[in-house]
C-alpha cells in the first residue's frame, strides 16, 4: 500500500511538473567545521594550535568589546577549511562573536558580532548573490538601458520617468547591503516600497489613461533587436558567471526527493540546506523536469538543474509579458506594448538579480503573469492562483483578487475559479502530507517563515515596533480581501496594479525581506504602468479652431 502511494505521488508530481513547464538564503555553503581534540597541538596540515588560535582571536577589538559586556563568553576553536580557523565565542549555547583567522599568517581576517554571526548573507561577501552583476560597470549601464527607451525629453516631468527611477532606487539600499551595512540597507528599502504601494493603489483604484507614447523614439524593430541582445546577455551571464544560492539548491533537492518517492516535509533535507523544505510542493515539482534531465550529484556543486530551471522561469515570464501586451491592445499597439514589457523585464537589474542568483523567485513572476493572461477564464485563473501560492506560499495573498478576476466576488465565474483553486491546492499538497499530517507541513513551511527572526527588516532590527508591525500586517490582510470586491469592475491593468499592491503590502509586513522578492511584483508593476500609456489618437489632437485661436487674439 505504501509503495502504491509513493508511485501515485511520483506520478502526480511528474504530471504537475509537466503542467507547470507547459504553462510556462545563504550565499554559499558554509565551510565544514572540525573541532581539534588536542588543544596544544597543531592539527595535520596546520601551523597554529587551537590554543594559539584563541589567543590571536582574543586580541580582536570585537572580542574585547563583547567580553566587556559579557564576561562569561567561552571560546571554541575549529578548523574551518584548509588554512583557516574559526573561533566562536559562546554565551551558553548562543554564539556571540565569530572570528576567522589565516593559519599561515596567524592573523585575524574577519570578526563578526550581532546578526552577522548567524547570518552569513549579512556580511557583504563580494559576489555572494549574482556575482559580476553587482559590479558597477555591469549594474549601472543596465540601469541606463532600462530607462532609455521610455525617456521623453519633451516631457521631462512625466510620471513614468519617476516611476522607472523608483524601480531602480532599490539599488541605493543594495550598495549598503553589498558592504555588509545592513543597519543602513534595510531602512532604505521601505521608502521605495511605500512609494510603489501608493502608486499601485492609485493605478488600481483610480486608473488614468495617458495619451502619450510609451516608447517615444524606439520602434518595434529596435525594441525587438534590443530584447534579443538582452536575452543573450542574461543567459550567457547565467551560464558563465552566476552562483546557485540555497533557494535554487532547495528546489533541486526537493525535485530529487519527489522523483525518488521520498517525503518532502519529514525534516530530512541535507544538513547543508536543512530548511530547504520551506516552500510549497509546486516549487519542487517545477524543478523536477530539470533535475531529471540534469541529475543532482548529491552535494552543493554547480547544480546545472538549478541554472536550467532559473533560465526557463525567466524566459517563460518574458514570453508571458510579450503575449500579455498583445492581449491588452490590438494590432501594432499591442505588439509594441508587449515588446516594451518584455524589454523592461529583461533590462531590469532585479529580474536579472534573481536569474544570476538562480533563485526560484522568477517562478512566482511567471505564474502571476500567466494568471493575468488567463484572467478571462475562471478555472484557469483560479488554478494559476493556486499554483503560484503552492510554489512559494506568499502569493496565496493574491487568491481573492485573482479568483474575483475583472469583477468583484460573486456569480458563476467566482464559483468556478474558487473550485479550480481549491482543487489545485488539494492536488498539490495532499500527496506530500507526511505522517505528522498537515500540521507538520505547516510547521516546515509557513510556520517556519512566520516564526523565524531576521535582521533583514525593520521589524527584525527594531523589536520595539511590534505594535506598528501588527498594524501593517493587519493592513496587508485587509488589502488582500478588499481588492476582491473593490472596484466592482476592473481592467486587466487594474488587476495587475492591485496584485502588485497586495504583494508589496505583504513584503512591507514581512519579518524577512530580500531583494530577490522584487521579482514577484516587478512584472505586475510594469503592466500597470505601461498599459496606462497609448499612442495619441486623432481625438487627442488639437482642432483647427484651437490652432487658430492664438492668432485671432
Amino acid at each position: 500500500m505504501e509503495l502504491r502511494a509513493r508511485r501515485l505521488a511520483r506520478l502526480i508530481g511528474l504530471a504537475g511538473a509537466l503542467a507547470v513547464a507547459a504553462l510556462g538564503a545563504v550565499p554559499a555553503e558554509a565551510a565544514e567545521l572540525t573541532r581539534p581534540v588536542v588543544k596544544n597541538q597543531a592539527p595535520a596540515g596546520y601551523l597554529l594550535t587551537p590554543e594559539r588560535a584563541i589567543e590571536l582571536a582574543d586580541r580582536s577589538a570585537e572580542v574585547r568589546a563583547e567580553r566587556r559586556a559579557r564576561p562569561s563568553l567561552a571560546p571554541t576553536a575549529y578548523t574551518a577549511e584548509p588554512g583557516r580557523w574559526q573561533v566562536s565565542y559562546f554565551e551558553g549555547r548562543r554564539e556571540r562573536v565569530q572570528v576567522i583567522l589565516d593559519d599561515r599568517l596567524g592573523a585575524v581576517t574577519e570578526a563578526w558580532t550581532g546578526a552577522q554571526v548567524s547570518w552569513r548573507m549579512a556580511r557583504g561577501y563580494e559576489g555572494a548573490f549574482g556575482r559580476t552583476l553587482n559590479a558597477p560597470w555591469v549594474w549601472l549601464p543596465l540601469c541606463v538601458v532600462f530607462l532609455l527607451p521610455f525617456v521623453d525629453p519633451r516631457r521631462p516631468f512625466r510620471l513614468l520617468h519617476l516611476d522607472m527611477l523608483v524601480l531602480l532606487a532599490f539599488g541605493v539600499s543594495h550598495v549598503f547591503f553589498n558592504q555588509g551595512e545592513i543597519g543602513a540597507s534595510v531602512p532604505l528599502v521601505y521608502p521605495v516600497l511605500l512609494y510603489l504601494l501608493g502608486r499601485m493603489l492609485w493605478a488600481g483604484f483610480r486608473p488614468r489613461e495617458r495619451p502619450e507614447p510609451l516608447v517615444p523614439f524606439a520602434g518595434a524593430r529596435l525594441l525587438m533587436v534590443a530584447l534579443v541582445l538582452l536575452v543573450v546577455f542574461r543567459v550567457g551571464l547565467n551560464v558563465m558567471d552566476s552562483n546557485v544560492i540555497d533557494v535554487g539548491y532547495a528546489g533541486v533537492i526537493g525535485a530529487d526527493r519527489v522523483a525518488d518517492g521520498e517525503p518532502l516535509y519529514d525534516g530530512r533535507f541535507p544538513e547543508s540546506n536543512d530548511r530547504g523544505d520551506t516552500y510549497g510542493p509546486v516549487n519542487y515539482l517545477a524543478y523536477l523536469p530539470f533535475e531529471q534531465a540534469l541529475p543532482w550529484g548529491g552535494s552543493w556543486d554547480s547544480l546545472p538543474a538549478a541554472h536550467a530551471a532559473a533560465v526557463a522561469f525567466d524566459l517563460l515570464t518574458l514570453a508571458g509579458l510579450l503575449l500579455l501586451g498583445r492581449r491588452l491592445r490590438p494590432g501594432r499597439d499591442g505588439r509594441v506594448l508587449g515588446l516594451a514589457l518584455g524589454f523592461a523585464w529583461t533590462a531590469y537589474p532585479y529580474s536579472l538579480f534573481a536569474l544570476a542568483s538562480n533563485a526560484n523567485d522568477s517562478l512566482v513572476a511567471m505564474l502571476v503573469v500567466f494568471a493575468l493572461l488567463a484572467l478571462s477564464s475562471a478555472p484557469a485563473r483560479g488554478a494559476l492562483a493556486a499554483l503560484a501560492g503552492a510554489a512559494k506560499l506568499a502569493p496565496f495573498a493574491l487568491a481573492p483578487l485573482l479568483i474575483a478576476g475583472e469583477r468583484r466576488l460573486g456569480g458563476r465565474g467566482f464559483a468556478l475559479a474558487g473550485a479550480a483553486f481549491a482543487a489545485v491546492v488539494a492536488v498539490s499538497f495532499l500527496p506530500f502530507v507526511p505522517d505528522g499530517g498537515l500540521r507538520q507541513v505547516y510547521d516546515r513551511t509557513l510556520g517556519f517563515q512566520v516564526g523565524r527572526e531576521s535582521p533583514f527588516s525593520i521589524w527584525g532590527q527594531q523589536p520595539g515596533l511590534e505594535w506598528l508591525h501588527t498594524v501593517v500586517k493587519a493592513g496587508a490582510v485587509g488589502l488582500a480581501l478588499l481588492v476582491a470586491v473593490v472596484p466592482r469592475r476592473r481592467s486587466t491593468a487594474q488587476v495587475a496594479a492591485l496584485g502588485a499592491a497586495v504583494l508589496i503590502a505583504l513584503q512591507l509586513a514581512a519579518t524577512h525581506w530580500f531583494y530577490l522578492y522584487i521579482a514577484w511584483f516587478a512584472p505586475l508593476v510594469l503592466v500597470a504602468l505601461f498599459a496606462a500609456h497609448r499612442a495619441p489618437s486623432r481625438a487627442d489632437m488639437p482642432t483647427p479652431e484651437h490652432l487658430a485661436a492664438p492668432a485671432a487674439r
